[in-house]
């Protein structure tokens, strides 16, 4: 029963996700059984057309309300079209309200659904293809309650 809830909600969230009209790129990528493993690194490839306006790009979390921390620790790597890093950094990410436990972001039964910010105002040097991969930084593998990953870049207006 668990199972159906958590893919009917899925697709609920995709479909939500999928209704914003700024948004150039979405993608995600479920995390089987919500068990986040660190040698699992989803790569989501979009195309930047535009290079004289600037992009925002989001991290899209989907975790249960048992998910055993208030935040994730994220490694993000920026990929050309050559493969080539431009960027890696760590973000700590706020799923859950460090004091009380409350869980933040969008919430439909236990499952909660997260749209926090990676880079804001982000000027691609090239039109071509861009890759982001994520990789979970947290000390426990696999990571448990993690249902999905991904990324969405958006043309800022």
């Amino acid at each position: 029963m668990k199972k159906l809830q958590v893919g009917m909600l899925a697709g609920l969230w995709w479909l939500l996700v999928s209704c914003d009209e700024k948004a150039i790129y979405k993608g995600i990528d479920d995390i089987k059984d919500g068990r986040w493993y660190i040698k699992n690194a989803p790569e989501f490839t979009f195309e930047i057309e535009d290079t004289t306006v600037t992009y925002s790009v989001y991290y899209n979390i989907r975790n249960t309300v048992s998910y055993p921390y208030y935040n994730l620790y994220i490694r993000r790597y920026l990929l050309d079209s050559a493969g080539t890093v431009l960027e890696s950094k760590q973000d700590e990410l706020t799923l859950l309200d460090p004091k009380t436990g409350k869980p933040l972001g969008d919430g439909l039964g236990d499952l909660f659904d997260h749209r926090i910010s990676m880079m804001k105002k982000y000027r691609f040097p090239k039109s071509g293809k861009y890759t982001i991969r994520l990789r979970q930084y947290m000390r426990q593998n696999p990571l448990p309650e993690i249902y999905g990953v991904g990324v969405t870049v958006e043309k800022d207006l």
